[in-house]
């Protein structure tokens, strides 16, 4: 099996072997650097002498003796009468959990919902998913979102050990508890695929590997609640949007805005597929904001050139959201379609009763959205100093050059 054949499966097998051991022996901190140094070691013997007949069993075996070996050595250290004998110990139980069928689905969902626990910061939900439930290293991590390695580490040993200090149970929330938390793990999802998609800092304008270990995950959990609208409509609007990602840089790296991207680079898989998925949630039950946002991105993605798009229909789709959402962003680019739909007075109005909102005032999209109103409004003067100030703004290098090259158009 190839290197990358190896690395999938394991991608794949990670969290199942985490939700088996944290199952039967507790202690979610140190069970997750177990299965780690279970995945290492598949990764390096797999490849060499082949993949075991049951390669969830052998990581689940060797996961366990490592388990037994961090448990010990705490043991040891600490010396408390106590602690040892309210440990049982993983060489105690007779046989792997790999000797009987799992319910790998619910261990997964399990430890996303553990992952997402309502105590833990955005941030430490974020890369402790992608440590448990992803199977990426935290040096990967850190390189993902630009942060030193040691600072990563400690962030999730910090996730961990708020984990373990919460005492939750291993086992999905109670139901009433269920809804608000499965929000909170689409949430997370949604921000990994943006900070892949739209990198809001350093050199790069997207990180491809986030943007694909966010949709990965989320096939998961589709996977898990078919039935789940709002878990389609986010598989849907990421599909919908990383079609377009081959499109949206030039061979310089260059940001190249949708309305000049070479349609045909746009991968029609994921448009076909997103398509399919959110026409066939829309019709039933209630509607959320993740199936409103991938409708919109539908229009866009079926539109065969930038001239043909829908706006009224976007226009009028952005309305619907807006009643239910009181994200800032969701009024910005409500703006940006009532300018497209009406002219670009009729946004720029939109776009003044925004200022006033704290949570978007200084963001750099304001000012770059305002300058691109006022250039189709025809006033380039100030058009130009919105794009410098927007630049100055922004911590993305590709978005800086893409507008201060829009100024010196203007």
């Amino acid at each position: 099996m190839r290197n990358d054949d190896v690395e999938d499966l394991l991608r794949t097998l990670a969290p199942q072997v985490l939700g088996s051991l944290v199952r039967r022996f507790g202690h979610f901190d140190t069970a997750e650097d177990a299965v780690q140094e279970a995945l290492l070691a598949a990764a390096v013997q797999w490849p060499k002498e082949g993949v075991p007949g049951n390669p969830r069993g052998w990581l689940i075996t060797v996961g366990s003796r490592r388990l037994t070996d961090l448990l010990r050595a705490e043991q040891a250290r600490q010396r408390r009468e106590d602690t040892v004998t309210r440990w049982t110990l993983p060489d105690q139980w007779l046989a792997p959990a790999a000797d009987r069928p799992a319910a790998e689905s619910d261990d997964t969902l399990i430890l996303l919902f553990m992952c997402c626990h309502p105590a833990l910061s955005p941030a430490s939900q974020i890369a402790l998913t992608l440590r448990a439930v992803g199977g990426l290293t935290t040096a990967e991590i850190a390189r993902a979102f630009l942060v030193p390695e040691a600072t990563m580490t400690r962030r999730i040993s910090r996730a961990k050990q708020r984990v373990k200090d919460s005492g939750i149970p291993f086992g999905l929330p109670p139901a009433p508890e269920r809804a608000a938390r499965l929000g909170a793990v689409l949430h997370v999802l949604y921000l990994i695929f943006n900070e892949g998609y739209v990198s809001t800092s350093g050199p790069n304008l997207h990180r491809a590997e986030l943007s694909a270990e966010a949709i990965r995950l989320t096939r998961m959990v589709h996977r898990l609640l078919p039935d789940d609208g709002e878990v389609v409509g986010l598989l849907a609007l990421m599909l919908l949007t990383d079609a377009r990602r081959p499109a949206r840089t030039g061979r310089d790296g260059a940001l190249i805005p949708m309305a000049e991207q070479d349609r045909t680079l746009w991968n029609a898989d994921f448009i076909a597929e997103g398509v399919a998925l959110i026409s066939d949630a829309l019709p039933r039950g209630a509607t959320g904001p993740y199936q409103l946002q991938a409708a919109i991105a539908a229009v866009h993605d079926e539109a065969p050139t930038a001239e043909a798009t829908d706006w009224p229909q976007i226009e009028a789709l952005y309305e619907l959201l807006m009643r239910i959402s009181g994200n800032p962003m969701v009024a910005l680019n409500h703006a940006v379609a009532v300018a497209m739909a009406r002219g670009p007075r009729a946004g720029l109005d939109l776009l003044a009763e925004l200022e006033s909102d704290e949570r978007i005032a200084a963001d750099h999209r304001l000012y770059a959205v305002r300058a691109h109103l006022l250039e189709m409004a025809g006033d380039l003067a100030t058009a130009r100093e919105c794009y410098l100030e927007a630049a100055r703004r922004t911590t993305s290098l590709p978005q800086q050059r893409y507008l201060h090259a829009r100024a010196r158009l203007g």
